[in-house]
């Protein structure tokens, strides 16, 4: 078995180093007895030295950080702080999660005993983190940072500079949230009017996603495409297809794949030329220069410029 570096075994080591800052100025700090060092040892030889990720504190191991994987292979990170009176004082606990367990703790606990309520909380949270990962894979996310475990809210782009800001429970993630809408009140008003009307709609039965669009009325926009390599091939963002079908009067554009790719970097989203120009033509404010139609990505609202025809 192999310690980590910062830790020891060797009791007197912690002994002779606390007495060599006795010379230090200031009042000199509280030791813990030899006896919580070879217990605490003993604690994480129970729990598995695999498992301890860190050990940092005053007197090396203070501090104890271990990781935790949940029921769908999510890594966490629990961090256990030891209190100069442990055992008789119940450690204090942090991790990223939305809230923590209360801990249930007795004279008798061990660190074994606070990995397994921790692990109890986290099966509690599955549902929850399901619903988040079902947000982010089907719904277009805009947060500014990379959500965590913990964030219990998303922001939803809507296009046309139109967001909503949810807040999920959770206790109960497959319930109505809470939203705000943010964007032009001109472009809102007919969702926030659908919201209202239609939210007792919301079913516990249906996907996130899938209540959001029933709720709101809308066609939700999806996440635009991740960055692909130079021998994949995107989807269309309108027909969600790859490739245009094999037809005569496509022309030259007969089994093409996404040939044009929005600028903005945040967007990026691939079309094909020819469903991009045929959605253009149905928005009133495309405005068409010679043989250029000019108007704005279905996603982002950034402007973008196609051909008229495929000549």
């Amino acid at each position: 078995m192999v310690l980590p570096a910062n830790l020891s075994r060797d009791v007197g080591a912690h002994s002779c180093s606390a007495q060599d800052g006795q010379g230090e100025a200031g009042p000199p700090r509280p030791r813990r007895p030899p006896a919580f060092y070879s217990s605490v040892f003993a604690q994480i030889e129970e729990v598995g030295w695999g498992q301890l990720v860190s050990a940092t504190g005053d007197d090396g191991v203070s501090c104890l950080t271990f990781r935790v994987v949940d029921e769908q292979r999510r890594q966490h990170s629990l961090e256990i702080t030891l209190p100069m009176n442990y055992p008789a004082c119940p450690p204090s606990i942090a991790a990223d999660v939305p809230y923590l367990p209360k801990l249930q703790w007795s004279k008798s606990s061990r660190l074994k005993d606070v990995l397994c309520q921790f692990q109890e909380h986290l099966k509690v949270l599955q549902d929850y983190w399901s619903t988040m990962d079902g947000i982010d894979k089907a719904l277009w996310v805009v947060d500014t940072t990379k959500p965590t475990y913990a964030m219990s809210h998303r922001r939803i782009a809507l296009g046309d500079d139109c967001y909503i800001l949810l807040h999920v429970d959770t206790h109960k993630p497959n319930s109505l949230p809470e939203c705000r809408f943010l964007g032009t009140d001109g472009k809102l008003e007919r969702l926030i009017k659908n919201w209202r009307k239609n939210r007792k709609r919301w079913s516990a039965h249906r996907k996130f996603h899938e209540n959001l669009a029933t709720v709101l009325d809308f066609a939700l926009p999806q996440p635009p495409s991740v960055s692909i390599k130079d021998d994949q091939q995107a989807d269309c963002g309108i027909c969600y297809a790859t490739h245009l079908p094999v037809d005569d009067e496509l022309g030259t554009q007969s089994g093409c794949a996404a040939d044009y790719k929005c600028e903005n970097p945040s967007c990026s989203r691939a079309f094909h030329s020819v469903c991009l120009r045929d959605w253009l033509r149905t928005i009133t404010t495309t405005r068409q220069s010679f043989d250029v139609l000019f108007g704005n990505c279905p996603y982002c609202s950034e402007p973008v410029a196609v051909k008229g025809t495929d000549s």
